[in-house]
């Protein structure tokens, strides 16, 4: 089997996609990073269903419009479907486990190792349909869980099997929908995007409703201020350079995310806060940034059957 991950190393003499590529990695390390603030500020004032699919919905808008207005032609209905249901798995799937998995009483320190599990789920996966990684990406995916570990110390860890359960869907199903794209038929570019968010909205809507949530009040300054931050930055630019890496480097660079973005959290909420950081938490920072760099030097091994 010939996957699209076939070609996914970055040319040693394209300047251009390596630049792209460095971009796209700065936007989904930083910009999704800094949203674990946002999300706090904005859910003083929204529900987390409703939060979520009010960012995909107008992040849609405003990237349906651009393409609308560059000329881009609307893709096939089988197209769409395909796109649609590929969000409605990474968005719907992944909250609705968290979800459950919060109201089980999992511990936040569990939370962030197991969702922080994205990288090794996304290699699965990918071992699954053909593709195999070299020994330093499979390291690297290793040691970034045990930097993650590291940062939880101090966390809550209490659980219970349910929650436990939710847990270890709400990642794969992100892991899965992440790579199983690449092996489906999809919209061209962009538009594709556009229709993960589109479908992602409509099943964070539709959650959103069976659960009963609602708008108690109008949302404060800081929440909008905050609403529109996720929504813009957090998830119309820093998820469209997600699917840009999906499609272009290697499984295991794409979700590093999942281990760079708790520490860019942790950094901003330092540097906000005025708390210094703990011995274990730059020891963490250091074994991850080791992580990410075994994931980036390794991805020149890997290969597809």
């Amino acid at each position: 089997m010939t996957s699209p991950t076939a070609s996914k190393d970055i040319p040693s003499n394209n300047h251009l996609m390596q630049r792209s590529v460095v971009i796209a990695l700065f936007c989904i390390y930083i910009i999704w990073g800094a949203t674990n603030i946002g999300n706090r500020v904005a859910s003083e004032s929204f529900p987390p269903f409703l939060l979520l699919g009010f960012r995909l919905l107008l992040a849609t808008i405003f990237l349906m419009g651009y393409l609308k207005f560059r000329g881009v032609p609307f893709p096939s209905e089988r197209l769409i479907l395909n796109a649609m249901v590929i969000g409605a798995l990474m968005f719907g799937g992944r909250a609705a486990f968290l979800a459950f998995a919060r109201s089980q009483g999992v511990g936040a320190g569990l939370l962030g190792i197991g969702v922080a599990t994205i990288p090794l789920w996304a290699m699965m996966f990918a071992l699954i349909f053909g593709y195999r990684p070299g020994r330093l990406e499979i390291l690297g995916l290793i040691v970034g869980i045990v930097g993650i570990a590291l940062l939880n110390i101090g966390n809550t860890m209490q659980f219970q099997v349910a929650g436990i359960l939710a847990l270890l869907f709400a990642p794969m199903t992100w892991a899965f929908a992440s790579y199983y794209r690449t092996e489906i038929a999809m919209p061209r570019g962009f538009m594709a995007t556009a229709f993960h968010m589109l479908g992602g909205c409509i099943t964070l809507l539709a959650l959103s409703v069976a659960t009963g949530e609602q708008l108690t009040s109008a949302p404060s300054l800081q929440s909008t201020m905050a609403f529109l931050f996720l929504s813009l930055p957090g998830t119309l630019i820093a998820f469209s350079a997600y699917t840009y890496l999906l499609d272009t480097v290697t499984p295991g660079l794409a979700t590093s995310y999942a281990y760079v973005n708790p520490v860019v959290a942790v950094i901003f909420d330092a540097m906000l806060s005025g708390v210094r950081l703990q011995p274990a938490g730059i020891a963490a920072m250091v074994v991850i940034a080791v992580s990410v760099v075994l994931v980036m030097v390794g991805k020149s091994q890997a290969t597809d059957v």
